[in-house]
């Protein structure tokens, strides 16, 4: 996939869809059972101008210690109108893709511009690799921090990151305090840092988790941020960073800023200096694996 579509380029095709019209108000809830051994089985259908698709995946905690990915699964890219089979992609492989293609559109709009930035990237599984990826393709990076409990798995990533361009290293949480970046794309239940030690002019994005009571960032963060999701009412039905918060009553559902489809469409007021930090919630949603899944398709060729 990473032959036929760059982070940037599946980035342009998620700000398409929205210019195209796309509401992701509209888009359906995913299916969500639990399974033996702890695990959930996603379905998440989603149809949009020519094309309709679904994707099945699985999240198994304990594969990785099997040996196997954690997250495992199939897409199924139909024609739209007569709703005849065109493609079948590896699950997996277009969440990879995906879930950091949305970070880089977001992070086109809100992160800061004009130098080389600091980043601190929390994990260091697939995700991880995307995420560096996406945000090298929107920003100049002069140094990558990784921080996550796998410190082998870590030091694998700060040295691939080196070999990308930026000075890498590891670090700690405490490394948020100087980041201009901060990118959580980890299986984490519990907040990764203390929200107070993140800088007023500092970009937040976490997309690790999708359940209600999970959370990658904590509460002083999200209550002095301006926020953004992909959709607000899959945000309030999944987005743990934010409905924790607000089961606290530090927040309430207006605390929401926009959405990416505000950013995209010119919706939100133009970057310059900012008084508080910019947070990027995203659950991950079936039209980006759409939008995704059609550019592939289309960029094959076939």
């Amino acid at each position: 996939m990473a032959a036929l579509l760059t982070p940037a380029a599946a980035a342009d095709a998620l700000a398409a869809a929205l210019l195209g019209g796309l509401d992701p108000e509209s888009c359906p809830p995913r299916s969500a059972i639990d399974v033996p051994g702890g695990g959930e089985l996603l379905l998440m259908p989603a149809a949009s101008g020519s094309y309709a698709g679904v994707k099945i995946a699985g999240v198994a905690p304990g594969n990785p210690a099997r040996g196997l990915p954690r997250i495992t699964g199939s897409y199924l890219l139909l024609d739209g109108p007569t709703l005849r089979p065109l493609a079948l992609l590896d699950g997996a492989a277009l969440t990879t893709l995906r879930t950091p293609a949305v970070s880089a559109l977001a992070l086109r709009h809100l992160a800061p511009a004009g130098r080389p930035l600091r980043l601190v990237l929390f994990g260091s599984g697939p995700q991880a690799y995307g995420h560096l990826e996406a945000a090298l393709s929107v920003r100049e990076l002069a140094e990558v921090v990784v921080v996550a409990r796998d410190l082998g798995g870590a030091e694998r990533l700060a040295a691939y990151a080196r070999t990308l361009g930026p000075a890498a290293r590891t670090g700690t949480p405490k490394d948020v305090a100087d980041a201009d970046l901060v990118i959580c794309c980890t299986t984490a239940r519990e907040p990764l840092f203390d929200g107070h030690l993140v800088g007023p002019g500092a970009t937040v994005v976490a997309v690790g988790s999708h359940e209600p009571t999970a959370r990658e960032t904590d509460t002083a963060l999200v209550r002095r941020a301006a926020v953004y999701v992909e959709s607000r009412a899959a945000a309030l039905r999944e987005a743990g960073d934010l409905l924790v918060p607000e089961a606290e009553g530090a927040i309430g559902p207006g605390h929401i800023t926009g959405t990416l489809a505000d950013l995209v469409g010119g919706r939100m007021p133009a970057g310059g200096p900012r008084s508080c930090p910019q947070l990027f919630k995203s659950v991950g949603m079936a039209w980006e694996d759409l939008a995704v899944a059609v550019a592939l398709f289309e960029a094959a060729g076939v």
